[in-house]
């Protein structure tokens, strides 16, 4: 067997050496195109439908040297016989991720995307651009995987986050991770497409901006106060229940002091009118600011 296997190589060797293409240049290095759609047509093909692949494109590597623009010369490569990673650029995972997005930011620097690439938690993580994109892919398409499973091969924990009960509809594709992340790097924390998370937030939520007469203070300061971003085991993606989470804000004097336990809640004999329904909302209604005459306790008023 081991005497088969040696001369179907030893054959696939010769084939190779004695059927380089006339392109190959001798000074270059260059194999080209041909050389490389004999082995790997599939990749070609695909590869031709792509912005990478159209020479008409200015800049593109089809309209430079094809395939060996990004994999570097191939001559060495074709004399050797081929081989995943022989005498090639093959951008392999075992490669060092600057090295792999250095190929690509050759022609990709300047482009208005990746203007904070520098700066983006995914360079500093060692997330290269091949981690994610495809430059073989066809149809335009050059992510490997469509949102959000590309996301959660890496970030599993906002996964487990979006299947509670009260969740963004990110599952549901309504809404991408990429509409409130910029992948490619932000100056915010995050990489979030806003300057804050208020902002953010209310580019869907315009009707919680205001401004408002009577504001509720922590929601002025962040919708994190009050709500979690991707999943929740409580109504409205809200970081406790109500009225728990009112409480832990207001100790006053007043009602808002009591504690609401098992003791009088739905499980004791007369339990409390504040456990009943919304709690703390079924009086204090415009909760994120009213602008009612009488809206000091965020109450609703006709």
């Amino acid at each position: 067997m081991k005497k088969i296997l040696f001369l179907l190589g030893f054959l696939s060797a010769v084939f190779l050496f004695t059927h380089v293409p006339s392109s190959v240049s001798a000074d270059t290095g260059y194999a080209g195109v041909e050389a490389c759609k004999g082995c790997h047509d599939t990749y070609y093909d695909s590869y031709m439908q792509t912005p990478h692949g159209k020479k008409a494109i200015s800049g593109s590597p089809a309209a430079q040297f094809g395939c060996e623009s990004c994999h570097g010369s191939g001559s060495e490569h074709v004399t050797k016989g081929g081989g995943k990673g022989v005498a090639i650029f093959g951008f392999g995972k075992n490669l060092d991720a600057k090295e792999r997005s250095a190929k690509c930011l050759a022609c990709h620097e300047d482009s208005q995307h990746l203007v904070f690439w520098n700066m983006s938690k995914h360079k500093s993580n060692g997330i290269a651009c091949t981690d994610c994109h495809s430059q073989h892919a066809g149809s335009g398409k050059s992510l490997k995987l469509s949102q959000p499973d590309l996301c959660f091969n890496c970030h599993k924990d906002i996964r487990m986050q979006t299947n509670k009960q009260s969740h963004h509809p990110i599952r549901e594709g309504k809404i991408r991770c990429t509409d409130c992340h910029d992948t490619h790097g932000t100056f915010g924390a995050k990489m979030l497409r806003a300057d804050t998370v208020n902002e953010l937030c209310y580019t869907c939520h315009a009707e919680k901006r205001g401004p408002f007469r009577f504001e509720h203070p922590p929601v002025e300061a962040s919708c994190l106060n009050c709500h979690v971003v991707h999943g929740s085991n409580h109504n409205s993606l809200l970081v406790r229940k109500t009225p728990q989470l009112c409480q832990s804000c207001h100790e006053g004097s007043f009602h808002p002091s009591t504690p609401y336990t098992n003791a009088d809640g739905f499980a004791a004999q007369q339990p409390s009118n504040k456990m009943i329904a919304r709690a703390c909302m079924n009086c204090h209604t415009n909760i994120h600011g009213s602008n009612g005459p009488e809206g000091k306790g965020l109450r609703f008023i006709r």
